[in-house]
């Protein structure tokens, strides 16, 4: 289970070290192999292991082509879709051009949700965190989260 906040560094090549607390789990799972692509709502990046990445893309291409609001999706997550791997070091590349589309500088900011973890700009992340603290007394539950015990 990928879960925690945790604030890490980007040095100049674009590499990223994913803190030790995953690395075995992500050897152990994927052999160190993951997917990183851009998030269709947020400016953040998906990271997903392989394994739960097949899954979501076995998902995404059974969707109908005709819809242009899948197509969209497609594009967007499958399209730049870019696979990495766990150096000896437990680094991985984030690409250069997902680097800019989620605007990532030398700080990010690492988020686990379960299956995968979203890669932040420390930047927005402390912007959309705000946001989320402020908000969060105003919204109801939508009737997918009621049955959750919290």
């Amino acid at each position: 289970m990928l879960r925690g906040v945790t604030t890490l560094s980007v040095d100049t090549k674009g590499r990223m070290a994913v803190p030790s607390k995953y690395r075995e789990l992500l050897g152990k799972s994927d052999n160190g192999q993951m997917v990183v692509t851009m998030d269709s709502q947020d400016p953040c990046l998906l990271l997903y292991p392989l394994s739960e990445w097949q899954a979501v893309e076995r998902q995404l291409v059974a969707l109908p082509g005709l819809d242009k609001g899948v197509r969209k999706l497609k594009r967007l997550l499958m399209g730049y879709a870019s696979e990495c791997e766990l150096d000896g070091a437990g680094r991985i590349l984030l690409p250069a051009l997902l680097r800019d589309v989620a605007k990532l500088g030398k700080r990010v900011v690492l988020m686990g949700q379960g299956n995968k973890f979203e890669i932040w700009s420390d930047e927005v992340w402390e912007v959309r965190q705000r946001e989320l603290f402020e908000s969060r007394s105003d919204e109801t539950l939508s009737t997918h989260l009621e049955s959750i015990s919290l």
